[in-house]
């Protein structure tokens, strides 16, 4: 009987030491395991941020990055960043609402991210070493601007017409129409601090070029302009670029 007794205490020690490991409630026993924490939150978004086919995590936050700053900036070029509201743009990027504070702290900080990349996809007024590594110069601005308004250009362009009514957003739009203008002028020889009439002029293409964009982005815009090929606008542009910056 001892014996048995003895038997029947050890099994249910061993069963119980079982359970424990698993993370569950001992079974016959008053004796309770702590309950297993659920993941934090940033391991839950770390999650969320892809799985291969086989279950590993895969380390994608960059081209989950660049999806949010993509849709972001066309639901802003589209839309304005009142009406565009971030559980629509962490729907139309297919990611958590969440990763957007992860990425831009917030709405606000996304938008400048949008404004900042946008600048430097309009390829004629872009950055000195461009990704394509052309030489941009004024036989080379109205064809390149004219595939740009009916490529991906029109988009940043767009964008900058947009304010977020946040002060620091504000600047960095006004920064970069600031800058815009002055690498235009710069193709005509204008230097920091020299002729004004020369950077008024390269605004004025500037400002065109965004009424372009405008006007092409409404559906049922002005006719030819609203359906003009990359080929048709280069023409009629070339001659601005002329009358504006070759003729000074």
């Amino acid at each position: 009987m001892i014996y048995r007794r003895g038997l029947r205490v050890v099994c249910q020690q061993r069963f119980t030491s079982v359970l424990q490991r698993l993370g569950t409630r001992a079974v016959g026993t008053r004796s309770s395991v702590k309950a297993i924490p659920p993941p934090a939150a940033d391991a839950r978004l770390d999650d969320q941020e892809g799985r291969d086919c086989g279950g590993h995590r895969s380390r994608d936050a960059a081209r989950t990055r660049q999806r949010l700053l993509h849709t972001a900036a066309r639901l802003f070029a589209a839309n304005g960043y009142a009406a565009t509201t971030v559980r629509e743009i962490a729907h139309e990027a297919d990611v958590n609402a969440a990763l957007i504070n992860r990425y831009f702290a917030s709405k606000e900080g996304l938008f400048e991210a949008c404004l900042t990349a946008g600048s430097h996809r309009i390829r004629p007024f872009a950055d000195d070493g461009d990704e394509d590594d052309i030489a941009y110069d004024l036989d080379t601005l109205a064809p390149m601007l004219a595939r740009e308004l009916v490529g991906v250009g029109s988009e940043p362009l767009m964008l900058l017409l947009r304010s977020s009514g946040d002060d620091r957003a504000e600047r960095i739009r006004l920064d970069i129409l600031q800058n815009l203008g002055e690498r235009t002028a710069a193709l005509a020889g204008w230097q920091a601090g020299g002729d004004d009439g020369r950077l008024l002029h390269a605004q004025l293409l500037v400002s065109l070029a965004i009424g372009i964009a405008v006007l092409r982005s409404r559906s049922g815009g002005p006719e030819p302009l609203a359906s003009a090929t990359a080929a048709e606008l280069a023409a009629p542009l070339n001659d601005v670029v002329d009358a504006l910056l070759r003729r000074r």
